[in-house]
């Protein structure tokens, strides 16, 4: 994808007019060509990072800074310690890969609106909270900007279906976070149940059905180098507390999940990957479950889905009890299913999957020649390499935006069901709850001016 630079010079250019006469041309190094095998800088990606918390500064930009085709050129936090940051992060790892051995190229920024309004950043990665997610994309959409968007997508289920319009209605494209897409245990494992290894499915069990709370905390002094209105931004205001904010460095991936103004908890913030891959290996990427059951009706000992062709999803504590569960044949009661993964039950067999390279089966031989020794970042590093190639093609990458989308609703859906304590119906087409209006007025909330989607 090649770059003009938008003062009108191409930047391969190699000679200047003056007064309409030829000037000799200057000396271009071979790494400004992309002839020492490097990606010439008119064809690299421009990126701008919006929220370098734990998985913005650690998983993020750390990797993106590596990647040749790409070039980090802001980035933007309203902590004040963390945008510095991850500025000297940029910069040190660029410095590091010229000969000189200095560079000064990144700009920080408190506020997003400022990155945003730049016509020099071709791409967004958002990893804010999820109060955040739904504004900054349909922006970034609106500026123009590709994006990479963390998950959950959204922190309620109208906020989803405003993403998917804004990015489609901007033909832009957009990854979400929800990595196990790329990750080859889970592709391989999604083949085998899709292509039927395992015959009929008929139960999926997976970890954990925790939701988040309505709390109210003491206030804290406000750090100084915290914008902590711009933290809020759309989520109804209340006093600082650290619990919701550790200023500095990041110890945590979502400290503010457990409360219910900035998350849903363990449903939204964790399930959500399980759900994913659910929503994937059932074909079920353009619609969803019919029927969330809650263990508050006495009728479930755990939170259950029930999906098309009489599948049933169960919501479950780390392991499977055989005095409330259908365990599986040739199961150990004492293995803990994996987080993030889960165990697909068929009339042939089962194949249990997790990010940890888990992949076991049984009948074992259904996942031999299964993928190599298993490395954490391996999966993480392909998905963000999937959307620096979709974004030179115009195609859309492995967890596209309303693939994501629809995971996401299917956590906001589990965590509805168990605040109503009720048997809700779901119509995924309509995207709304059948005859349950309390249920219905929870897929949305008032934003806080001048936020709105």
């Amino acid at each position: 994808m090649q770059r003009i630079d938008r003062r009108g010079a191409g930047r391969r250019a190699f000679l200047r007019t003056a007064g309409g006469l030829v000037v000799a041309p200057w000396i271009v190094p071979a790494a400004a060509l992309g002839r020492d095998g490097r990606v010439a800088p008119s064809n690299r990606i421009t990126l701008g990072f919006i929220g370098l918390g734990f998985m913005g500064q650690r998983h993020h930009l750390s990797r993106f800074v590596e990647y040749p085709e790409a070039q980090v050129v802001a980035v933007c936090d309203v902590d004040r310690w963390r945008r510095e940051h991850a500025q000297a992060t940029v910069e040190t790892a660029y410095a590091a890969q010229k000969a000189g051995g200095t560079y000064r190229g990144c700009a920080a920024y408190n506020d997003l609106r400022e990155l945003l309004a730049r016509d020099d950043v071709d791409a967004v990665v958002i990893a804010t909270g999820e109060r955040w997610h739904a504004p900054a994309t349909i922006m970034a959409a609106e500026a123009g900007k590709d994006i990479f968007v963390e998950k959950p997508t959204s922190l309620t289920i109208a906020e989803a279906g405003a993403m998917v319009r804004a990015v489609r209605r901007c033909g832009r494209v957009c990854q979400t976070g929800l990595y196990q897409r790329s990750a080859e245990e889970f592709q391989l494992a999604c083949r085998l149940v899709r292509e039927g290894a395992l015959g009929k499915i008929e139960r999926i069990y997976v970890i954990i059905s925790g939701t988040s709370s309505e709390v109210e905390l003491p206030a804290d002094p406000v750090p100084d180098g915290l914008d902590w209105d711009l933290w809020l931004g759309p989520a109804p205001w209340r006093p600082f507390n650290k619990r919701f904010h550790q200023y500095g460095e990041s110890k945590g991936v979502v400290p503010w999940s457990f409360c219910r103004d900035f998350g849903g908890g363990s449903l939204t913030s964790n399930t959500v990957h399980a759900f994913d891959t659910v929503q994937w290996v059932l074909g079920m990427d353009e619609s969803g479950p019919l029927e969330i059951v809650p263990p508050e009706t006495g009728l479930v000992p755990d939170l259950t889905f029930k999906y098309p062709g009489d599948v049933l999803v169960h919501v479950v504590d780390q392991r499977l009890d055989g005095s409330k569960h259908i365990l599986p044949k040739g199961w150990d009661e004492l293995t803990s299913i994996q987080n993030f993964g889960g165990v697909f039950v068929g009339e042939r067999g089962w194949i249990h999957v997790g990010r940890s390279g888990y992949l076991t089966s049984n009948p074992p031989e259904l996942v031999v020649g299964g993928p190599g020794p298993y490395d954490r970042f391996t999966a993480l590093r392909r998905h963000q390499r999937d959307w620096l190639e979709a974004i030179r093609t115009r195609r859309r990458p492995n967890c596209d935006i309303a693939v994501g989308c629809q995971s996401t609703i299917v956590a906001h859906l589990g965590c509805i069901a168990r605040w109503t304590g009720r048997t809700l119906t779901w119509d995924a087409a309509g995207e709304q709850f059948v005859g349950d209006e309390e249920a219905n007025r929870m897929r949305r909330r008032a934003m806080r001016q001048p936020w709105h989607v």
